[in-house]
């Protein structure tokens, strides 16, 4: 591996600047590429833009391909940055490292090995054996960071877990009897909504779609093609039929994951209005949530935004997977008879497992931002 740190200090400047450019690119596509990573590449020329390049809706074409395509000629003698290594094996596209040397490009400024066991270094390889100039680790953290459900879906198979709660000033979730209450203001509304289309999907419990018949799209002006698609945790297909997820599962995926032993007429009922049902093992009532992960990432899931209720919140917590938590504190006080957000023990696992590394005033709200050690270690 090169080392980009022993540069001259104008051109590390430079190589961190277009990386950064390159990262905010991949961002486009956040909750659009998954399967694959939503990556990002810039093509540049003798200290000039050639072209821009990001993953496109459903995995392809590759960043690579989309800034190859768009430079043509001008690629030759160029410098590619990107924000993952170039693949190397066939899948449902030929390789992007033979494309980067087809190409022409003389140098490639990669932010991470990828690690996907089928690339995990030959690209990078491969690459070199043609004589392209490799440079990795420029702006490596932020790459972690943007690429972590790929990173987590190949490292541990399953997707990257980030949990949202609101929580009311007193501590309560939900009103006497998990009665829905407005917690938190417009700011943080629009800020879950920027989350759930940058997630590959989203998932509650049965217990929040029955109290709460919740619709679970991106409702940003002109985002709602963003919408995630929307799973719902369901060991005895309760769902009704009549609920607001059913009636727009054609619009916007709903997957619906029951027990073993579910009846066969409501997964009938619920597939005939356009929901996807998959059976998983389950427990005294419950899915075994490793299993439904598993599950998940077998589909090609990366990102998951855990937004159910407490009950699921404290399940992900004591089970120790939950890998991202967004808290919400408001200055709202629901009473005593409320539902508890998050109880002493879960708290006290989530405080244990991961760290808060901030904390901003959205509106009236506050916002607490909670990560695991993975983020920064991998």
């Amino acid at each position: 591996m090169s080392e980009p740190a022993s540069r001259p200090a104008s051109d590390a400047d430079e190589d961190e600047r277009f990386m950064t450019l390159a990262l905010s690119l991949g961002r486009r596509g956040l909750g659009r590429t998954w399967p694959n990573p939503a990556v990002g590449a810039v093509i540049i020329k003798n200290g000039e833009i050639i072209a821009r390049g990001w993953t496109q809706p459903g995995g392809r074409p590759h960043a690579e391909i989309e800034a190859l395509r768009r430079a043509g000629e001008a690629a030759r003698d160029a410098t590619l940055y990107v924000t993952l290594e170039p693949c190397s094996h066939h899948g449902k596209s030929p390789p992007c490292a033979d494309a980067v040397i087809a190409s022409g490009i003389a140098r490639v400024v990669s932010a991470m090995e990828d690690p996907n066991p089928e690339v995990a270094g030959r690209g990078h390889a491969r690459l070199r054996s043609a004589g392209i100039a490799v440079d990795v680790g420029i702006e490596a953290a932020t790459a972690r960071r943007d690429h972590v459900g790929h990173i987590r879906r190949m490292r541990d198979g399953r997707p990257h877990v980030m949990l949202k709660l609101a929580i009311s000033a007193d501590g309560k979730a939900a009103g006497v009897g998990g009665k829905r209450v407005a917690i938190t203001g417009e700011g943080v509304r629009n800020r879950v909504h920027l989350l759930r289309a940058q997630s590959d999907a989203i998932m509650i419990g049965i217990g929040t779609a029955l109290a709460d018949d919740p619709v679970l799209t991106c409702r940003l002006p002109g985002m709602l093609g963003l919408s995630p698609t929307r799973v719902v945790l369901d060991t005895g297909l309760r769902l009704p039929i009549q609920s607001r997820l059913l009636a727009t599962a054609r619009e916007t995926p709903l997957w619906v994951i029951a027990g073993e032993d579910a009846p066969a007429a409501a997964e009938e009922a619920a597939q005939a209005h356009g929901a996807a049902v998959a059976q998983t093992a389950a427990k005294n009532g419950r899915l075994d949530l490793p299993a439904v992960l598993k599950l998940l990432a077998s589909r090609g899931v990366t990102r998951l935004m855990v937004e159910g209720g407490p009950t699921l919140a404290a399940a992900f917590i004591g089970a120790d997977l939950v890998d991202e938590a967004i808290l919400f504190h408001s200055p709202v006080v629901i009473g005593e008879d409320g539902v508890t957000a998050l109880e002493p023990r879960a708290h006290a696992m989530l405080s244990q497992h991961l760290k808060c590394i901030s904390s901003e005033p959205v509106g009236s709200d506050r916002q607490q931002k909670y990560e695991r050690e993975f983020l920064s270690d991998v």
